[in-house]
């Protein structure tokens, strides 16, 4: 079946769960259901999609490495110049190293080969190349599955409880 999305007391989303886990959450008095699909598990018992816990859990920041594959993932394995979605990506920092520009998530970005040619020693607007979104650090691992999870029309009611995605 389906992943339910697990939000902490304050909201704020905690983690993907499988649907079983969270019933028992629901029957057990832990969470409360925000939001449902047409599925029924039971007479009068729909599929969860949404659960909030109803005590607020504490955890602990996680820094997530900048690596090649998380700017992959958090670029969704797009050039963020053109577009382009297939193998052989480069990443390609916004600000050259030459200029200054460090290693941060908020200067690397993916990009195709062609364009990160054409681009070279220059930033976006020397280049006249409009960066299709601007990078950032990802508020945590979960950004990554919750990303996949929303491409396409899957989950659509997650969208409400989740920034920057």
């Amino acid at each position: 079946m389906s992943k339910v999305l697990v939000l902490n007391a304050s909201y704020e989303p905690l983690n993907l769960t499988s649907w079983r886990r969270a019933v028992v959450l629901l029957l057990k008095g832990k969470a409360e259901q925000l939001e449902y699909n047409e599925t029924l598990i039971h007479t009068g018992f729909p599929l969860p999609t949404v659960i909030r816990l109803r005590y607020y859990v504490r955890v602990p920041y996680k820094e997530i490495p900048l690596t090649r594959r998380n700017i992959l993932e958090r670029d969704g394995h797009r050039c963020q110049y053109c577009g382009y979605k297939k193998d052989q990506l480069t990443l390609d920092h916004v600000i050259p190293r030459s200029r200054g520009g460090g290693d941060r998530w908020d200067n690397i970005v993916a990009a195709c080969v062609k364009c990160n040619v054409k681009k070279g020693n220059r930033t976006p607007k020397e280049a006249d190349m409009p960066l299709s979104r601007s990078p950032r650090r990802p508020y945590s691992s979960l950004h990554f599955e919750l990303a996949r999870h929303l491409q396409g029309n899957r989950n659509h009611e997650w969208r409400k409880y989740v920034i920057g995605i």
